[in-house]
């Protein structure tokens, strides 16, 4: 895992490129403790930041391939590189290195784009061809590693993080109307798009290649799912005797590592299935490590302890508070660089703090589950909507809905007006292809009414919602409803919010990687092929990985019922030890002065949270966007975002004057 940065046709001398790379590289040097790296050739500098975990000794970057023409930074993991290695020795290639990087760029030099259809990981790299003097960068399938770009006229650049860029000092910092009205829908931006004005990501599954007079984007993997008519007469036992195997090679493959792995172990369905697998493949005592909670409406610490127990693991068990949330909120924020609609991320990124204390750099993760085995409840939502709309005026089928949020009392309690009320939105507009999600987006939306009215001119009537069904598969419509769903919710969801803000960020802001077995592309492949039954069975979800998990793992856990994760919001922000920061970026001199927010709304939220007078989940969710936002704000737009000078060896490689 690495820190990777650089600049094309930015330089007028290698001292300016020299000392750009630094300045980008200084502002991540939390993704990559261990080693920087860069390289200075004509016109172009690379550079990296590494976190040693493959060949630890060797593994440098950048790094060439055999000939020399080809020079890599890279941020990731290729799990598959042992084989690839072996593949690539069999027509000669010769190899300095016991790196996963090398592999890589062995792979480049032998296929050319191509390479990037034999890669098992998760990934951001870039490679300079020094004779074609081409950058080439790609982006794993579905988005683990982050990679940002800006490009003026003949000048590029990009980064890990966005706060990089912002070091260039060329680079003028402005929030994006556009992305904030994104994320008051749809909980994060929709890439390319960033919070900030021209700066872009490069989407998942995408490569670019760039040159002093070109730039292209293309698309190499497409996430796909079968038809309506998907092998009805499957066997179920068949099919999670298959999974198994698979899921077990996708943990295999992730414990390569060169240092001590451990595994996040939540006390829920995922983990527990990967911790169960980790101890089948390298028994042996393993470290685990979950995070609770001081309120109980939120804690889950009862179930990771008796799977710790269970499995006979190192555990570490944290409790966070809310105290601990308002403390590190600021600093989620700026490792995030997103506004954000819930507090969750902090408790990750304080989990991830132990886990690097207790020097462990590599943890195994249960992330992808849920979205490709149908665990949401969004799914079961959106199943018992369609059942009620072929009903509308039933009494009976809405009450279904109370069984899905008892963590929420004011829908666990709620009467059928009040149900009728809150899930009725477009009820019967079942054609519509986003249709499971719209009510989630609905809702959210109304978080548009505390912008300021400059905001909401800005806006000028901008539907993101409008933009999304352009850009929806050519098949889609021919998917069953379910799959529909689990495709909003991977490519927009998961990897715009939950693989960036609560998951690479948060755990790299401590020098953490994360893998995610679940999300190994040949997992997503057979899940997305699975009939909607071994996913979502009536109202069961994960129907299948509860069929592998009989035997392996607590049956109390086996058959819990899912419980969302989540952290609480307001009972963190307004207490009476809350940070000074809190006040001062709510205040109205701020509020007014941003000029994102219309300080009457805002105050007249922050009384009706304060006082408890029936806030609801949204009214919290608001809380958190309009603080997030606040920060980010104060953070990347008022501030400067000062480089540090990076302590330790730097190893440079200079071509600029051959």
């Amino acid at each position: 895992m690495c820190g990777i940065a650089g600049v094309f046709n930015y330089c007028s001398d290698k001292h300016s490129c020299d000392s750009s790379l630094r300045r980008m590289l200084s502002v991540i040097k939390h993704r990559g403790p261990d080693e920087t790296g860069l390289y200075l050739g004509k016109n172009i500098g690379l550079g990296s930041v590494r976190l040693s975990i493959i060949d630890v000794a060797g593994g440098q970057q950048p790094l060439s391939d055999e000939a020399g023409r080809y020079w890599i930074v890279y941020n990731g993991e290729i799990f598959n590189y042992p084989e690839l290695r072996k593949d690539l020795e069999k027509k000669g290639v010769h190899f300095r290195t016991n790196s996963d990087t090398e592999v890589v760029v062995q792979m480049y030099a032998s296929y050319g784009n191509r390479c990037l259809e034999f890669f098992n990981g998760q990934f951001a790299f870039c490679i300079w061809d020094s004779l074609k003097e081409e950058l080439f960068l790609a982006r794993d399938r579905v988005g683990i590693r982050p990679l940002y770009y800006w490009r003026h006229n003949e000048t590029f650049a990009f980064c890990s993080e966005i706060k990089g860029l912002f070091t260039l000092g060329q680079i003028e910092r402005k929030l994006s109307t556009k992305s904030l009205a994104q994320v008051f829908h749809c909980w994060t931006t929709l890439s390319p798009d960033t919070p900030f004005e021209n700066i872009f990501e490069l989407p998942p599954g995408h490569f670019m290649t760039v040159t002093a007079t070109s730039f292209a984007i293309k698309r190499f993997w497409m996430m796909e799912f079968a038809g309506r008519q998907n092998d009805n007469n499957r066997n179920i036992s068949d099919a999670a005797e298959e999974f198994k195997e698979l899921i077990r090679d996708a943990v295999r493959i992730r414990l390569r590592s060169d240092v001590p792995v451990g595994a996040y172990l939540s006390g829920g369905l995922d983990s527990s299935v990967t911790t169960a697998l980790i101890n089948e493949i390298e028994p042996g005592i393993l470290n685990t490590y979950s995070i609770g909670f001081t309120d109980k409406d939120f804690d889950e610490t009862s179930y990771q302890l008796e799977a710790a127990q269970y499995f006979n693991t190192n555990h570490t068990a944290i409790k966070c508070s809310p105290t601990e949330i308002v403390d590190y909120f600021r600093e989620t924020v700026w490792h995030s660089e997103y506004p954000m609609l819930r507090t969750a991320p902090t408790p990750m990124f304080l989990l991830s703090k132990k886990v690097r204390e207790s020097n462990i750099k590599v943890v195994i993760t249960g992330e992808g589950a849920d979205e490709f085995l149908a665990g949401y409840n969004i799914f079961k939502e959106a199943k018992i909507r369609r059942f009620w709309a072929k009903e509308p005026e039933s009494l009976s089928r809405p009450r279904l809905l109370t069984k899905l949020y008892p963590y929420l009392p004011v829908i666990r309690d709620a009467n059928h007006f009040a149900l009728k009320m809150f899930f009725g939105y477009n009820l019967t507009a079942t054609g519509d292809p986003l249709y499971s999600h719209q009510l989630r987006w609905h809702n959210t939306s109304r978080i548009m009414n505390y912008l300021s009215d400059d905001m909401i001119h800005q806006v000028n009537g901008y539907d993101p919602l409008a933009s999304i069904y352009p850009n929806l598969p050519d098949h889609f419509m021919e998917w069953s409803e379910l799959s529909r769903s689990q495709y909003l919710e991977a490519t927009i969801f998961m990897s715009g919010y939950l693989l960036s803000s609560q998951g690479d960020r948060m755990a790299m802001g401590n020098s953490v990687e994360g893998r995610y077995p679940f999300l190994d592309y040949r997992v997503i492949q057979f899940c997305n092929n699975l009939p909607d039954r071994f996913k979502l069975n009536g109202l069961n979800e994960k129907f299948l990985l509860k069929h592998i998990g009989r035997g392996m793992i607590p049956e109390s856990i086996r058959m819990r019922p899912k419980q969302a994760y989540r952290a609480p919001i307001s009972g963190s922000f307004f207490t009476s030890s809350a940070p000074k920061y809190v006040d001062e970026m709510l205040s109205d001199r701020l509020i007014t002065s941003y000029g994102l927010f219309n300080n009457d709304k805002v105050r007249s939220l922050i009384m009706k949270v304060k006082t408890g007078n029936n806030a609801s989940e949204t009214d919290q969710m608001a809380l958190a966007g309009i603080l997030s936002a606040q920060l980010l704000y104060d953070m990347f737009i008022i501030n400067e975002i000062t480089p540090s000078e990076i302590k330790g060896y730097v190893k440079v490689i200079d071509e600029s004057e051959t």
